[in-house]
Order: structure tokens, then C-alpha cells, then sequence
């Protein structure tokens, strides 16, 4: 079987790069033994869940032992084999990739574990994606890089960059695999990510203008300003940083176009072979959840924001045997069992988030879904 090398065990650049290219020279053996090597436990072995290649995860076994967790037990709940963690060519099954920080958290007790992951992570340890970035001219190419082949490296999930009405640029990023409702940790680390990507080119106090998380606001969240240097928002549509267009001009300090190009050509080569789409009914639920916050989504505002047409919606959602206004209720549900586990959220604040006007409309939809009100829910799941 073929060997993969993590990153962290070659000594420079070039040896890394050797390591990469052997996997790749070897291509379809990889392919072969891919899925048995990160192969989820209780997942189908025929199914193809969203991946994120391993390289994201480049140093947590380190990092977990440093807050005290056990790797073992970790890793062990959320399927995924220590040893693939931080490998340029492995796979992981995305879900399972978000769990492991999700977990990591908890079993620390270091609510803030993602953020502090993503703060100190570097950006060439995210392999081949993270090479293409510093390698490029300017600050603005290794943005358009990240983005541009941020498909081949995280699946089921989209970056942007685009100029906000406001003047200032957002680099966006959001996980739209539906089924993956705890996705805070993934959030706040991916963002830190992105951070040391400019301050790599500018510098170590560089800070943005703003840091916006889709996620409601934490119990400690007075952390995140301190370790973004700038002011922090929740309970927003997308997660992003906001920052001056003027730093897109700015040279990168490792600036290497032949080894630029030989990131995108191997990342490119790695991803595999079948472009994966995203169905039309989970792009529904991902714009669903991003706008439940405003009230109500309406099937005609969601077609507007997918740019086609209501009747287009209902014919997908009919052919899975699923109404709009069920699937709205089911998104409602899954988020609100979720949102109430975190019991430093206030309910009437849950109540806003999934677009209820009162406290108790949500309190009657609670009851709805469970038997329960949401008060005597909160005490049950806290005893699971």
C-alpha cells in the first residue's frame, strides 16, 4: 500500500515537495486506498461525503495534548485516525473533520479551542492550498488563489472575495453541507487561517477592520477581539473578514511563481476526477439557514437568491417527497436543538435566530418537536 508522509516530518521545502509528488506520481493507488484510510466509522463504505483534505488538521494531535485532551479518545469518537491528521494527500470525511474540534472542545473544556487553534496555525501547513498562497506575487493573487482552488481542497463549502457596500473587501467563508449543524469551532479556526495568510505578507500586527462568525456569540467571547485584534460580530449570515482593498497590492515575501504553479497543478491533480455538485435542495437549506435570522424565508426570496425559480424548487423538493415549508421546519428543529445545548444562549436570543418574532411561537414549536417546553429540554440534554 502506499505510504503517505505528513508534512511535519520533512526537513525543508524541497523534501516536503518530493514527499507530494511520489503520492501523486502514484496516483491511482491513492485513489484505491484513500477511502479505507479515512473512511469514517458508521459511514456507508460506498457513500462519498463532503471531504476537506488533512492538512487543515496539521498540528492538532500536538495542540490537543498541549490543553491535556486524550488523543485516543478524541480521535476514537469522531472516526478519524490520528496518524492521517495533517497529511497533504489524505482525505477526510468533512462532517468527521468538524466533529474533531467540535469534541476537542468539549473534552478540553477549552471552549475557545478552535480559535486558538486557527491563531497560531501557519499557513504552509496547509499543504499544497497554503503553498499557493505564499508562493504567489501579491497579497490580492493569494487570495484569488485560496478561493479559486478552495474546491480541491474542502468540499461542500465555498470561499469569496468581493467589495462590501461599505468600501471594504470580504473574504467569506461558509461550510454548506446541511447536514453539518455544529460548525463553530471549523468556523473560527478556518478564519484564523485566513488571518496569518495576510499577516504572513504584512506583517505580525496586522489586523482587519472586522470579523464577522455565523455563529451566535460565545460565553467567552471577549477572546476573539483579542485574538483577531479587531471588532467581532455573531449571528451573521456568512463568516468573514473584513479588511482595507489597499493591501491587495502588497508583495508577498515569499513570492515563487514556479512553485506557485506547481501548487495549483498538484492540488488539482489530487482532487479527484468527478466534480461534485451541490443539489439544488442543499443550496436551499444553506440559504435557508443563513437568512432564518430576518424571520420567515419565503420560497420566492429563496429562489431569488439562488437566481431561479420557485417552481424549480418545488419540483426538487417533490421529487424527494418534501413540501418548502417542511423542510423549513426540519432546518428550524435541527438548529434549535442544537443552539439550545449551548445553555449560555438566552432562549428569547435562540427564538430570533431561526426567525421567530416571540418567545413563544418558538416555545410552541419546541414542544412540538419534543414534548417537551424549551426550559425542561435544556435540563434533558444536559443530562445525555
Amino acid at each position: 500500500m502506499l505510504k503517505f508522509v505528513d508534512q511535519s516530518s520533512c526537513l525543508d521545502i524541497a523534501s516536503w515537495l518530493a514527499c507530494v509528488w511520489r503520492c501523486l506520481v502514484d496516483f491511482p493507488a491513492m485513489v484505491a486506498c484513500r477511502s479505507e484510510l479515512v473512511q469514517p466509522i458508521g459511514d456507508s463504505p460506498t457513500g462519498a461525503p463532503p471531504g476537506v483534505i488533512a492538512s487543515a488538521a496539521t498540528g492538532v494531535v500536538r495542540f490537543i495534548e498541549t490543553h491535556g485532551g486524550d488523543i485516543d479518545h478524541i480521535f476514537g469518537r469522531v472516526g478519524i485516525v490520528p496518524d492521517t491528521a495533517g497529511s497533504p494527500t489524505v482525505r477526510l470525511a468533512l462532517k468527521s473533520y468538524c466533529q474533531l474540534f467540535e469534541v476537542a472542545a468539549a473534552v478540553t473544556k477549552c471552549d475557545n479551542f478552535g480559535l486558538w487553534f486557527g491563531n497560531q496555525f501557519q499557513p504552509r501547513d496547509l499543504g499544497l492550498w497554503g503553498y499557493s498562497a505564499i508562493s504567489a506575487p501579491t497579497l490580492g493573487s493569494a487570495l484569488n488563489n485560496l478561493v479559486q482552488l478552495f474546491r480541491y481542497h474542502q468540499e461542500s463549502s465555498c470561499m469569496s472575495l468581493a467589495r462590501g457596500s461599505e468600501g471594504l473587501m470580504h473574504l467569506g467563508y461558509q461550510i454548506e453541507a446541511p447536514d453539518i449543524l455544529e460548525r463553530r469551532q471549523d468556523a473560527e479556526l478556518s478564519l484564523g487561517m485566513f488571518l496569518n495568510v495576510f499577516r504572513d505578507c504584512l506583517g505580525q500586527q496586522w489586523v482587519p477592520e472586522e470579523v464577522h462568525f455565523e455563529h451566535p456569540r460565545p460565553l467567552d467571547s471577549h477572546e476573539h477581539e483579542k485574538a483577531f485584534g479587531a471588532p467581532v460580530y455573531f449571528s451573521l449570515p456568512r463568516n468573514a473578514l473584513l479588511f482595507r482593498p489597499e493591501v491587495l497590492s502588497e508583495p508577498m515575501p515569499h513570492s515563487d511563481v514556479k512553485l506557485m504553479t506547481m501548487m495549483q497543478t498538484c492540488l488539482m491533480r489530487l482532487a479527484d476526477h468527478e466534480e461534485k455538485c451541490t443539489s439544488i435542495i442543499d443550496r436551499v437549506k444553506a440559504v435557508i439557514r443563513a437568512n432564518l435570522s430576518d424571520g420567515y424565508p419565503t420560497l420566492e426570496q429563496i429562489a431569488e437568491k439562488l437566481r431561479i425559480t420557485p417552481s424549480a424548487i418545488q419540483r426538487e423538493l417533490a421529487s424527494e417527497g418534501l413540501v418548502y415549508k417542511e423542510l423549513v421546519e426540519v432546518m428550524r428543529r435541527d438548529l434549535a436543538i442544537a443552539y439550545m445545548k449551548q445553555r449560555h444562549l438566552p432562549l428569547s436570543e435562540i427564538a430570533l435566530l431561526l426567525g421567530y418574532s416571540e418567545l413563544s411561537a418558538f416555545s410552541r414549536a419546541v414542544h412540538r418537536w419534543t414534548g417537551q417546553s424549551p426550559r425542561a429540554y435544556r435540563v434533558t440534554a444536559s443530562r445525555v
